[in-house]
């Protein structure tokens, strides 16, 4: 960030108040810096975040949740089911008493998921989801696999649910709301950020930020 000429003490206010998941008008207002300034720095940590995330996911073996949820416009109302119009589709996939790792793809077909959760989980892991037929011939691939099967208003069967990955899309659907709409290239930003805050919720998230921000 050579273009500025904010202090190290000053820049750790700001990653201070977005730590704290403030607004930038919000930290504008608080630390009497120009909004842009600070649009500038959250952008920045945004962008940081999404090469940590990145840089930190490997392929692993356990107990795994998949599933899709769908991110912008509202529903069209008596239009159900995955691919709703003006929509975009994210994929993720939740580690039991791990981390979550999303992307957003093209369409939730099983051409399109099956590459991600072979680069992703390791043969022998168990996985559950519900009853998306892109999930079909898992166990053909070399994965323990349990659904079920929402349809059919069954939510959990024994210790076969995605309670987990339902919690963050939750979690980042409330976190995006309050941003009134964003543009496709924001919108992977504010995605891995809430990626990576929902992994870090237990930890120091502030001290996250000042080590990957300030790291050469």
């Amino acid at each position: 960030m050579k273009y500025n000429r904010l202090s190290k003490y000053k820049i750790k206010k700001i990653i201070k108040c977005f730590s704290e998941d403030l607004t930038a008008s919000s930290t504008a207002r608080i630390l009497g810096i120009n909004r842009n300034t600070i649009n500038t720095y959250y952008d920045e940590f945004r962008k940081k975040l999404l090469l940590y995330s990145i840089e930190v996911t490997k392929q692993e073996y356990g107990e795994f949740e998949l599933d899709e949820s769908y991110f912008g416009a509202k529903r069209i109302r008596g239009k159900r089911g995955r691919g709703a119009a003006g929509k975009t589709p994210v994929f993720g996939l939740l580690k039991r008493n791990g981390k979550v790792y999303v992307t957003i793809v093209p369409n939730c077909t099983r051409e399109e998921l099956m590459p991600i959760i072979q680069g992703k989980i390791l043969e022998g892991s168990t996985i559950h989801t519900d009853g998306w037929r892109a999930y079909d011939g898992l166990i053909l691939n070399g994965y323990t696999h349990h659904r079920v099967f929402h349809n059919e208003n069954e939510f959990a069967r024994g210790k076969s649910h995605v309670n987990g990955i339902e919690s963050f899309w939750s979690f980042a659907k409330r976190r995006l709301a309050k941003f009134n709409g964003l543009t496709d290239e924001k919108f992977i930003l504010h995605l891995k950020e809430s990626e990576v805050r929902f992994n870090y919720r237990h930890d120091n998230f502030y001290n996250l930020i000042e080590k990957i921000f300030f790291e050469k």
